[in-house]
């Protein structure tokens, strides 16, 4: 399997969006993030349509978007942290290319994420002790959704080296 076509998958703050225009780079492809084509296409923010629409309206929309990759030859995609955990997705993406897990531990995710919690309608009003308890409720419940990607990748191996090497191993 060619690295034509890889998928980043993983909890919110775990660096998919940082990445993928380095993968993209690397790979002589196009890096796409996945909720930036769904506000650009809902044209609302991921918070408004959350409060507006609702989530299981969003995840409908996200759903619909990611099967536009179809018709793409090569790319990267960073998903939402949510969108590996409907099964259709997940096997969708695993058929179509290479599915990465970038998988940050809950301390990290907290610095991270706790400067742009604004921008995140599921953690918009939590404190950091609750941030903490609800990344680690999350990452069980996305557990068994996140360990089917092709390859997962922890705190020490998403690096340049690390992803570098994930692309040569599948170089057409």
């Amino acid at each position: 399997m060619a690295a034509d076509r890889i998928f980043l998958i993983g909890m919110m703050g775990s660096g998919k969006s940082h990445w993928l225009k380095q993968m993209a780079k690397w790979n002589k492809s196009v890096g796409y993030d996945l909720d930036a084509l769904i506000e650009m296409n809902e044209e609302k923010t991921i918070a408004e349509i959350f409060n507006e629409d609702g989530e299981a309206y969003f995840r409908k929309v996200e759903s619909k978007i990611l099967r536009w990759f179809k018709e793409k030859k090569k790319y990267v995609v960073a998903t939402g942290g949510g969108t590996a955990c409907a099964q259709e997705n997940m096997d969708w993406m695993k058929k179509e290319g290479i599915v990465i897990w970038l998988d940050e531990s809950v301390d990290v995710l907290v610095k991270r994420l706790s400067a742009e919690k604004v921008h995140r309608p599921l953690i918009a009003n939590l404190s950091a002790s609750e941030l903490a308890a609800f990344l680690e409720q999350k990452l069980v419940e996305r557990h068994p959704f996140y360990k089917q990607a092709d390859y997962r990748l922890t705190s020490d191996q998403i690096t340049e080296s690390g992803l570098k090497k994930l692309i040569h191993k599948h170089a057409s």
